[in-house]
């Protein structure tokens, strides 16, 4: 997480720097023991085997994703306004990393970019995660920007049994530009269709934050340009060992 974390709701602090998919130390013992369950009401991890004392909590199922935590997009949506984050179909599920992933290559300065970790992404989108929209919102509207950005769920279940893993598989493909039109319909979570988060300001901080980053690329001359002066050169008669 980016920012600091006293900033942010004790629930979303936690969220977001919690260890998911330890084994829990209760259970040891059982199998499928792994913390991959969040309670929104105690701000603890906790397994499939704890889940009684819970059951009249909020809950949210924690998923794995190339090996970073990821929730599910229908989710995401009952807490967190998600317009502009980047998401994936995995498993025939929509879901949205929590936290940026450490990058292997460095940014060459073209493209679209995350406006908070510069991770590659896909247009139109502007953040690849929830924690860097966090990140970017607190930055330009400070923490009183957040009210705008999380919802009140009152009421949020696991949406399947959590017998699995939680683990998803590599085959994923990207979700096409239409989906960053969040479907805010969901019942039970404090009108979140009548609370979007209007972006305007962040979205043109961080757009000029890309055109600033375009502008510094080194130019240098074309492939074909290259090739078609290497073309026009003259041939010259070929030079052969003279006959003995």
């Amino acid at each position: 997480m980016l920012v600091s974390s006293h900033l942010l709701p004790h629930w979303l602090q936690v969220l977001f720097t919690e260890k998911f998919f330890n084994a829990c130390i209760i259970h040891e013992e059982a199998k499928k023991n792994e913390k991959n369950i969040y309670c929104l009401d105690c701000c603890i991890s906790i397994c499939p085997h704890c889940l009684s004392p819970h059951n009249s909590h909020r809950l949210l199922q924690i998923r794995r994703y190339v090996y970073h935590d990821v929730i599910r997009l229908g989710d995401a949506q009952k807490l967190f306004d998600c317009a502009f984050v980047q998401s994936y179909t995995t498993n025939s599920a929509k879901v949205v990393f929590l936290n940026p992933r450490p990058q292997t290559r460095q940014f060459r300065g073209s493209g679209n970019v995350c406006g908070t970790c510069d991770r590659s992404l896909q247009d139109p989108y502007l953040f690849c995660s929830l924690s860097c929209k966090v990140d970017c919102i607190i930055k330009t509207k400070g923490v009183s920007g957040l009210s705008s950005f999380l919802f009140d769920c009152n009421f949020l279940s696991l949406s399947e049994p959590v017998s699995d893993d939680g683990l998803m598989t590599p085959d994923s493909v990207l979700e096409p530009n239409a989906s960053t039109r969040t479907s805010s319909s969901s019942g039970g979570c404090g009108g979140v269709g009548c609370r979007t988060l209007a972006c305007t300001a962040t979205t043109e901080i961080v757009r000029k934050k890309r055109s600033s980053l375009s502008a510094c690329r080194p130019i240098f001359p074309r492939i074909s340009e290259m090739s078609a002066g290497m073309m026009n050169r003259r041939k010259k008669t070929p030079n052969r060992a003279p006959l003995y």
